[in-house]
């Protein structure tokens, strides 16, 4: 069973009820500090490719088509995705994000994306190179 899964904005404070926080950006975000981010995990490889996150530029006319696109981008990370899915099995987790669009980013689409899916993917039992400890970056 798949606990909370949120989502947030990297800029806003961070709180004990957000549980994990992972940033789901790809380029870090503007303005901020690994140490002000507050993150447990930074996901660079989750984020939508640079292609298809310029194609999108934060239209909400693009978004369904954003979604259809970014979904079939997210299929191929199932290592990436198991990780967020065994750290929700025991806490809250909180997908950050940097736009200043509320409703049309990439975190509100992951959340979907994860909720919509079958919890039955086996879990990892290791850390996949695609994953970044804002620590060591």
């Amino acid at each position: 069973m798949m606990g909370k899964i949120l989502v947030k904005r990297v800029y806003e404070p961070a709180a004990k009820s957000d549980g994990f926080r992972i940033l789901v950006d790809r380029l870090w975000p503007r303005g901020i500090s690994k140490e002000a981010a507050k993150l447990d995990l930074w996901m660079p490889d989750l984020g939508p490719s640079t292609s298809l996150r310029k194609w999108f530029n934060h239209d909400p006319a693009r978004w369904i088509e954003f979604n259809h696109r970014y979904f079939a981008e997210l299929k191929d990370k199932t290592a990436i995705l198991a990780t967020i899915t065994e750290q929700a099995k025991t806490r809250p987790i909180t997908l950050l994000y940097s736009a200043k669009d509320e409703q049309h980013n990439q975190a509100v689409a992951l959340q979907s994306f994860l909720l919509k899916r079958p919890s039955s993917h086996p879990p990892i039992t290791r850390t996949p190179a695609s994953i970044s400890s804002p620590r060591n970056g």
